[in-house]
This record gives C-alpha cells, structure tokens and sequence, in this order.
C-alpha cells in the first residue's frame, strides 16, 4: 500500500548527514531541473520492499513541470521513480556491485502526463503503472531499454481512453547520472494506442516514437501523454502510415519474438507411440547458430514471462547489441537458461515430416509480422511459450546455422521447434 506525502526539506537537499547516496543523487537531478520544487508530492510505499512490502520502488516523485512554449510544449505532470536503481549500497535489494557498472538495473522510470485545465495536484494512478512495470522487472529480471513496448490491454488509468499500452524512450530532460553504486538513465513511459503498438511491433518502437514527437497532441518533442487523446496519429495525419509501411518494406520489424500461449505437435509420430515428441530429440548434431542469430534467440527466450497477471505480451528488442548498455542481472548473454537455448551435446535434433502448430489469437495475428517483417528480411521470429518451455522459431534462408533447412524445414531440438519457411509460402493447420 502507498501513501502521499511530501518530502522534507532536508531529504530534498540532501542535508541528512547519512541520506542514502544513490537516492540523494537521483534528487540531485531532479533539483536541477525543478529547483523551485524542494518538496514535491512523493508517493511512497509504506511498506518498503526490502521489508516484505510488494511494491518494489521505495518511492515516486511527483512534479509539475510547466513546459515551454517556444517549442510549444505544454504543461505536464513528470513522474519519477526511485528503487529500480542502487538506492543504498547495503545490499538490502540490489547487490553492490561498484560504480563502474550499472546501479541496479540501472535505469529509473519516469512518465509525462498532460495536466488537466483546472487540476492543482498530479494524479496518483501513474505511480501504480510505474509499480507494475517495476515488478515485472523485479520477478522477471529482465531490463527495458529506449523502444521497448509493453502491450498492456487496459486504459492506463483504467478509463476508457484509447492509451492502452506503453512505449519507452529516453526522457528528454533527465540526464543519466554516476552515483558511488553506478551508472543510472531515466526511460520515459509513453502512452500509445493499440494502432500505434502494432505499428511498433510490425516496424519499430524507435521508428513510431520519432512520428509522435511531429505530432502535438500525440505527444509532441517530449512524448506527453494524453489519457483524453481520442485519435491516433494515423487518423490525425493519414500520411504516417505510408512512412509506416515504407519503414516495414525498407527495414523490416525489430521485433525478434513474443512470449504466447502456443504449442506444437510432431504429426509424423504414429499415434501408438506415447512418448513425448517434445521431450528428447535423436538425429545429426545440429550445426550451432551464428553469434548474431544465437544472441537475438537468447534474447527472445529470455523475454518469455507474463507480468502484472495481465494478457500482455513482454517487449523483445532484437536489435539491442551489447554495447548499448551494460549487461546487468539475467540479461540476455548472461542468462542462467543459456544451456537449454545453445544446443547440447547430449541434446539431438529431430527432423519432422510434418508438425501442428497451435496459438491463441492474439499471437496468430502477428504471423504475418513474421513473414512480411521478419522472414522476407532474413530474419527469425520467435515464439515463446508461458506455460512452459516450448518455443516456435520460423526462420528463412538468410538466417545462418538454423538447423531447420530447406530440405528439412521442420526440426525440434528439445521442446524448440524450428520452422524453415520459404517467403512465397503459406502456413498451414494453424488453430487459434
């Protein structure tokens, strides 16, 4: 349970002789962009989650910013969190792991949102998105990084807006910060529609961003969210979705995979044999994935939780290199399921004259993302099952070391399937 209150003076100042250093650093970028505000409304959660408590982020502050009107910005409520991040050091929820890397999962959460014609105090549902959002982080160990979406089925502030899922970018204002536990950035939430989430899935979240922020009341410069914007930003300029569709035909989707409820079955195993298609595998070694393709299936397989106990499929970013942020926690290169992705020696591939493939509808509805944004640009796509440990990767000419081939397009290894698909070619006995 959360409370409002505001912060103290001294917290907000950092006068406390022994403030916890990653929290006062975080507040001492907050102060540089509102140092008329020393005491904002905080929502806080009574309980603290390394006391029992089930909210992860100790804290959210609450400002008001009041926009600028040379870039015809308008005036918002801006939201930060404070607990994703090294807040103290002690080892109480993340392991101190020095300064060099990042602190905690190392990034915070923040979210814009329009404030009303007459509202003298921010709304509090914000705090509670960004807690869900945070757990799902804590249980699932899996990081968000700029262009991830989060498919969330449900109004944000459970009205009955149109804004029923989630973008994330880099705020605009916050800059990341070196504090003595490591590096922390600040991800924006922006609330999209579901036209605009399917338009990130079929192309990219980067891509639809960028047109949000030429469009003012979807957004604009700084990605402000309206709970009462009733079009998309195809409706409000038909032109977008020619760009949109330029994007897929260009470069394809950057969405590698999704976790589903799916599941398939081995057709060419006679009916009296019980044993389990999808239990062990016998045949040739399979010849082992490109560093590239085995890095993207790693990622996918790792994304496959469902959170918040929603019908929400998790982000998956295929194009993140390592690179681009630190690794941290159970990230993709280092994940502890690593041996169940990477073919075993003990572990055979199976060629399969035919297979079933089963999905539930909304994961049926992002196979022609897969053909025409993924196996048409030489790429695979994933499905990860989350009852279990099944998964589905379709996979085409241009993706090396598949051990599905075009003269075996059907080959399990283990409860993995493989599904060599010829982009001319159509799907068959697909149920959903």
């Amino acid at each position: 349970m959360d409370e409002v209150r505001p912060t103290s003076g001294a917290q907000a100042h950092g006068l406390v002789p022994l403030f916890p250093p990653g929290l006062q650093a975080i507040y001492g970028e907050c102060r540089r962009l509102y140092p008329e505000q020393a005491n904002p409304l905080q929502v806080t959660a009574i309980v603290k989650y390394w006391l029992g408590g089930p909210d992860p982020l100790d804290y959210i502050s609450m400002y008001r910013n009041m926009g600028c009107q040379a870039q015809d910005i308008q005036e918002h409520w801006h939201y930060v969190s404070f607990g994703l991040t090294d807040l103290y050091g002690d080892n109480r929820v993340h392991e101190f792991t020095g300064a060099d890397g990042p602190s905690g999962f190392g990034f915070e959460l923040t979210f814009r949102l329009k404030r009303e014609v007459g509202e003298t105090a921010p709304p509090t549902w914000p705090a509670e998105l960004m807690q869900g959002l945070a757990r799902y982080v804590f249980q699932s160990e899996n990081t968000f990084c700029s262009g991830d979406h989060v498919s969330w089925h449900n109004p944000l502030d459970n009205s009955e807006s149109r804004i029923q899922h989630m973008l994330l970018t880099e705020d605009p204002q916050m800059q990341p910060i070196q504090t003595p536990f490591g590096t922390v950035s600040f991800l924006q939430i922006v609330g999209v529609c579901t036209e605009e989430l399917q338009a990130a899935q079929q192309w990219n979240g980067q891509g639809i961003l960028e047109l949000m922020r030429g469009v003012r009341v979807a957004g604009g410069p700084w990605l402000i969210t309206d709970m009462r914007r009733g079009e998309t930003i195809f409706d409000i300029d038909p032109h977008l979705q020619e760009r949109v569709d330029q994007g897929i035909e260009t470069e394809g989707s950057n969405l590698s995979g999704v976790s589903a409820k799916c599941v398939w079955d081995d057709l060419s195993r006679p009916p009296e044999d019980e044993e389990d298609s999808r239990s062990i595998c016998i045949g040739s070694q399979p010849r082992r994935l490109s560093d590239k393709d085995t890095e993207q299936i790693r990622e996918t397989l790792r994304k496959g939780l469902e959170f918040n106990s929603k019908a929400a499929l998790p982000p998956i970013n295929s194009q993140r290199q390592s690179h681009e942020r630190p690794q941290s926690r159970k990230d993709s290169l280092e994940s502890e399921s690593s041996a169940a992705i990477v073919p075993h020696e003990l572990v055979r591939t199976r060629q399969l004259e035919s297979v079933h493939l089963k999905f539930n509808q909304e994961s049926g509805t992002l196979l022609p993302l897969c053909l025409r944004g993924r196996l048409l640009h030489g790429r695979h796509f994933t499905y990860k099952s989350i009852n279990g440990d099944t998964a589905i990767t379709f996979v085409s000419t241009g993706v090396e070391g598949a051990f599905a081939t075009e003269e075996h397009p059907y080959a399990a290894h283990g409860p993995w399937l493989q599904v060599y698909t010829h982009t001319d070619s159509h799907i068959n006995s697909v149920s959903m």
